[in-house]
């Protein structure tokens, strides 16, 4: 069965953006950058990719999901279509249509698309944002993948939205990390079922 992966940046306090939406703050540079696009390089938009002349089969993920605020991002960059090389899914209840050929609209129930998905044949599944999705979907993530950088914001967006209501905790265990030069640390995390 396919995993479901949250991968995502945050800083220590457990935000992935600020309240607007911006990402800006995030620093872009040093080492951690060109060690975790070699592992991932699905990750990136498929602007990103082209322009650093990327053209790497995906070996991770064929398939991503976004909430419609994570989707908004790329819309305001320029592309209803960031990841071109991926399934792309936006969940929203709000919008009426999908707002691009290329992306597919989960309109309702995403835990039930999540566990539909995870049946099919393939590459894991990227949750890539928001925070209010994540929390809707803690039940189907399998592993969180989080790029840790050395920043408190205060406030913010959050990994998990306003923060799942839970009969008891979710576990999970580390299954790697690294730290690198620039202070970010990359930390692999395992769903314990």
């Amino acid at each position: 069965m396919r995993k479901l992966t949250y991968y995502v940046a945050s800083t220590i306090d457990g935000f992935i953006a600020t309240e607007e939406g911006s990402v800006d703050f995030f620093p872009v540079g040093g080492d951690h950058g060109p060690a975790i696009t070699a592992q991932y390089p699905e990750t990136l938009p498929a602007k990103v990719r082209e322009a650093l002349g990327i053209d790497k089969r995906n070996a991770n993920f064929d398939t991503v999901l976004m909430g419609r605020k994570t989707h908004d991002f790329g819309v305001r960059t320029g592309t209803s279509s960031p990841y071109a090389h991926l399934r792309q899914f936006v969940v929203s209840s709000t919008l009426p249509e999908s707002p691009d050929p290329a992306v597919e609209l989960i309109s309702a129930d995403p835990l039930a698309k999540v566990r539909e998905l995870k049946r099919d044949k393939g590459l894991g599944i990227w949750l890539c944002g928001g925070g209010e999705l994540a929390q809707v979907l803690l039940p189907e993530i399998d592993q969180i993948f989080l790029k840790l950088y050395p920043i408190v914001l205060g406030r913010g967006r959050s990994l998990f939205g306003d923060g799942p209501k839970l009969p008891e905790p979710t576990r999970f265990r580390v299954i790697t990390s690294q730290v690198f030069e620039d202070g970010v640390a990359f930390v692999k995390y395992g769903r314990i079922r």
